[in-house]
């Protein structure tokens, strides 16, 4: 074969890579919920529990999986409610009362109120857990919590738990680790504030490495995966994943706007583009001015209702995601530094946090790039654990 000839062979080959590569970047994003064939099959002759809520819909007229289910002939017995209700319409921190769902009947049970996971006796008429709720990748972002403590139910009672996988919108591995004595609900798991992991991988991680307080590998886990998705790929979601994320800007903006909620001040809860703005009642904190009011369907009791506030808007800011301090430093610094920006409500920073090194790094003035250096050592060991539970490639690593 001659040079011409080897040339020629490897430029054939290179295309049909290449081509090879197009076709499957072009292959359609499937979630795990619309491999109904596959879940079907495994909750055949079973009888079902759901841990649902107004983002567990599929294919192209997102029709929800409880309609999916009970259309092939699924024996859905009820669904669990977590934050926010079953139709996601409960303001933050609003009790989720159980309810029969007006469609289909099926009793709604609240795993938000009394109980933060099925008990023995709801459990006692069930044979599979299905969890299928859209997360956003943050420690305190609620579903992951309930996800962890329907698991340990699962464990204990003896049911198997099925995840159906959905993608990371903010899949970025950055934050510092939840420390034992800051376990909250708003951090049940010692992962970083941005954990870099879908809910299926996330489940893995917990049971293998033995957060369930029922010991290691306790819980019978099983994950329906996402076909056509790896990490890095962008994911904008189809349904708001609860009534203050309405959009992508805002969910890019939520790891670093939630520490405002330790603070007084707004960051746009009673408007229509909430995690999209900063503000508080004084002119020194911006040109830009909005009021929050109550708003059925966003927030019906907001920080600083109907208070004219003065500061920035986020809606159009060029971010891409991850997580920033700059926001969270620079309206610290504007106030003089006054101990009152955290509104006596310390504690509940650093549960968000998952530390009380962060607020105390930020009182005492350490630059975003001086914080963020202090995290490297633990995250260097948490993206060991976590490439053991990657089940899609990651090529960000």
């Amino acid at each position: 074969m001659t040079r011409l000839q080897i040339l020629i062979c490897i430029i054939l080959l290179l295309c049909n890579v290449q081509n090879f590569c197009q076709a499957t970047d072009n292959e359609p994003l499937i979630v795990g919920a619309e491999r109904i064939e596959v879940v079907t099959r495994l909750l055949k002759d079973k009888r079902i529990g759901l841990v649902v809520n107004q983002t567990s819909c599929l294919g192209e007229q997102q029709q929800h999986l409880l309609d999916v289910l009970l259309e092939r002939g699924i024996d859905v017995r009820c669904v669990f409610a977590p934050e926010h209700g079953f139709r996601g319409t409960a303001d933050a921190g609003e009790k989720v009362k159980d309810s029969k769902d007006i469609k289909t009947g099926v009793p709604i049970v609240s795993i938000y109120g009394k109980h933060k996971s099925p008990t023995a006796s709801q459990l006692k008429d069930i044979d599979v857990v299905v969890f299928d709720i859209q997360d956003v990748g943050t420690r305190f972002y609620t579903y992951i919590s309930t996800m962890h403590y329907v698991m340990e139910s699962c464990a204990e009672n003896k049911k198997q738990f099925i995840v159906l996988d959905r993608p990371n919108p903010n899949d970025f591995v950055d934050g510092p680790i939840r420390q034992d004595k800051f376990k909250s609900f708003v951090g049940v798991d010692p992962i970083p504030l941005l954990h870099g992991l879908t809910v299926g991988e996330l489940a893995w991680m917990i049971n293998e490495e033995g957060w369930l307080k029922t010991g290691k590998k306790s819980c019978n886990l099983h994950i329906v995966k996402i076909e056509n998705w790896k990490h890095g790929d962008p994911y904008w979601l189809p349904i708001k994943p609860s009534p203050n994320l309405p959009n992508d800007q805002a969910i890019r903006l939520y790891p670093s706007l939630c520490f405002f909620e330790a603070t007084p001040f707004s960051i746009g809860r009673g408007t229509y583009h909430p995690f999209q703005m900063i503000g508080y009642p004084d002119k020194k904190y911006g040109d830009y001015t909005f009021t929050p009011v109550s708003l059925p369907g966003f927030d019906t009791n907001p920080l600083q209702k109907d208070k004219l506030c003065y500061g920035i808007n986020l809606q159009e800011y060029p971010f891409e995601g991850g997580l920033t301090l700059r926001f969270v430093i620079d309206f610290y610094q504007k106030t003089g530094k006054n101990a009152d920006f955290f509104f006596s409500r310390a504690k509940w920073f650093d549960l968000l946090a998952g530390t009380d090194k962060l607020r105390q790094q930020i009182i005492d003035g350490l630059s975003e790039e001086e914080i963020k250096a202090s995290w490297q050592e633990e995250l260097k060991a948490y993206k060991e654990m976590r490439k053991k539970y990657l089940l899609y490639p990651d090529y960000n690593e």
